[in-house]
């Protein structure tokens, strides 16, 4: 009877000391190939997403509130994906798999910030095709260095509060039995899962939260699309049509894949996700669309394409 009191204890003792994270260890023989897959993606993500910020910043023509936003974006992804590729690299390159406690809630804080970043940059991005397409004579005045500016800082730095009260709050749960996080980084449904006790009102105060930023940010970035396009589709020259729907498209191409992906990881029913779902998913907005996004924007972007061209040797653009 003693030893049974005492179970509760060694497992809050545990938990606390800090979690294991399992990843991809129920795939042991593909250890070596998921780490050299990753190790290139992160490569590519850091090398493509310093070339846009270098490009954007030297050449003349690209010195507009357009390229100042995806120079904050790529800038993003920079801060981003460090937060948990190589954290997953060193885990597949060994046995030891334990996160300590703390630095679980730091890695959480830290992702969950840059992805609410992420989101306002995206849509600050809308706006400012908006403002570009529908009010061009205008834009000058609107969309001024000051503007950028203050629009840019508000993206990076409106999520922290509410992020800090979350990583607060699921670090405030107790946590008891089991340890193991089945996941490749400290992401919000998995340490939940691990927490004991009463979990109904944080999982409601994030649900809520989460419902009503996505609606209010993905309002307005439909809203601006709404007005751009039917103003694109008035422009009277078919070149004109064109290059305006190159870089919108590009920017919905890059929302539809971010937004999709964390709605379905976040807002949809857990019961309806297949066995390892939700680490797929996570791979995909944490990995893959931050690939996914220096390609889209450069390939799709005459002026890019352009500078790249002027930028690099001419054997590597081709």
């Amino acid at each position: 009877m003693g030893s049974t009191g005492q179970n509760p204890a060694q497992g809050n003792l545990t938990a606390l000391v800090g979690f294991i994270l399992l990843g991809f260890s129920d795939v042991p023989d593909l250890q070596g190939f998921l780490f050299g897959v990753f190790l290139i993606i992160y490569m590519i993500i850091l090398m493509s997403n310093s070339l846009i910020i270098i490009i954007t910043q030297v050449d003349p023509s690209l010195q507009t509130p357009m390229y100042f936003f995806l120079r904050n974006f790529s800038s993003l992804e920079i801060c981003y994906v460090p937060v948990t590729i190589p954290r997953l690299l060193i885990d597949l390159c060994r046995q030891n798999r334990n996160i300590s406690f703390l630095a679980c809630a730091i890695q959480m804080y830290f992702f969950l910030i840059l992805g609410a970043t992420e989101c306002f940059i995206l849509t600050a991005m809308a706006y400012d095709r908006y403002v570009a397409i529908c009010n061009p004579l205008l834009c000058p005045l609107i969309m001024n260095n000051r503007l950028r500016i203050q629009l840019a800082a508000g993206c990076w730095i409106s999520g922290i509060p509410v992020h800090t009260g979350f990583t607060y709050q699921i670090f405030s749960l107790p946590f008891c039995g089991s340890n193991q996080l089945n996941h490749f980084f400290c992401d919000i449904p998995p340490v939940l899962k691990l927490a004991c006790g009463d979990t109904c009102m944080i999982k409601m105060l994030i649900y809520v939260v989460t419902v009503l930023v996505v609606t209010i940010l993905l309002t307005l970035i439909l809203g601006s699309y709404v007005k751009i396009i039917s103003t694109i589709l008035k422009l009277p020259v078919a070149n004109g049509r064109d290059k305006a729907f190159s870089t919108c498209s590009s920017h919905l191409m890059v929302v539809a894949l971010f937004f999709a992906s964390g709605i379905i990881t976040y807002l949809t029913p857990k019961s309806s996700h297949l066995t390892g779902m939700d680490k797929f998913l996570s791979l995909f907005y944490t990995i893959m669309t931050p690939m996914f996004n220096p390609i889209i924007y450069c390939l799709r972007n005459k002026d890019v394409m352009v500078a790249l061209r002027k930028f690099l040797p001419k054997w590597i653009v081709l």
